[in-house]
């Protein structure tokens, strides 16, 4: 019983120096990551596609309202549809790194966390043949070898987040806080895809409808929108 304590209490104090606590001072004192741009525009980000369904109805959205968005995608889904993410740079948009699996960075090593983005790399620069930038871990989350293993790449956070990736948030609430979210600077983070663990399948299809309504009136209010690439 007493090893078995101490074995929770290193593996406790391991979490804490390892993942959570450089999680924190990253983040809170915005050591080597942009949570938002100093552009008079707003950037649109979507994190954990592709998906084949959802991804082309928001691709569809964004082009007939003429606005350029930011993409963070995970690399076996760009895997397995390329033609999405061929069709996203070829209308303009920016597609960053979210991991080759949707893993937290908590839970990689360093040589486990260089192969998430490596990989995620190549199969975006393949379908692109641009050279890949950005960059956001899932969840927001760092360790301790994270802004070192990640150097080559410019971190993006963001300054609103919705809880787009339930169905709930899009039938209640979400046009009323993207409505709210309209500071020049601000960087946004919706989801097209609802495969990760504790969002809901469906959830993107209400953030589309969603975001119809927002860029209808945010565009006749004159709001910019930008891609992070600009």
């Amino acid at each position: 019983m007493k090893l078995l304590l101490i074995g929770i209490v290193i593996m406790i104090v391991f979490l804490l120096v390892y993942a959570i606590v450089p999680t924190i001072l990253i983040r809170m004192n915005s050591w080597g990551i942009l949570k938002r741009t100093e552009s008079d525009a707003i950037a649109i980000t979507f994190d954990d596609g592709p998906n084949p369904i959802y991804t082309p109805q928001l691709l569809d959205l964004l082009k007939k309202y003429k606005v350029k968005a930011t993409f963070f995608v995970v690399g076996s889904k760009v895997k397995r549809y390329p033609e999405i993410i061929k069709r996203m740079s070829e209308e303009g948009h920016t597609i960053g790194i979210h991991h080759f699996q949707h893993v937290s960075s908590w839970i990689c090593t360093p040589s486990r966390l260089k192969k998430q983005l490596e990989l995620t790399e190549q199969a975006i620069a393949e379908c692109t043949k641009e050279k890949v930038i950005f960059y956001r871990p899932p969840w927001g989350h760092f360790n301790l070898f994270s802004l070192l293993v990640s150097k080559h790449y410019k971190k993006i956070m963001w300054s609103h987040i919705f809880g787009d990736w339930k169905v709930e948030k899009g039938k209640n609430g979400l046009l009323e806080e993207l409505r709210e979210a309209a500071e020049p600077g601000s960087i946004l983070l919706l989801h097209d895809c609802g495969e990760t663990l504790g969002a809901d399948p469906e959830a993107p299809g209400y953030m589309i409808k969603n975001l119809e309504i927002y860029l209808r009136e945010a565009i006749d209010h004159g709001t910019k929108f930008i891609p992070l690439k600009e």
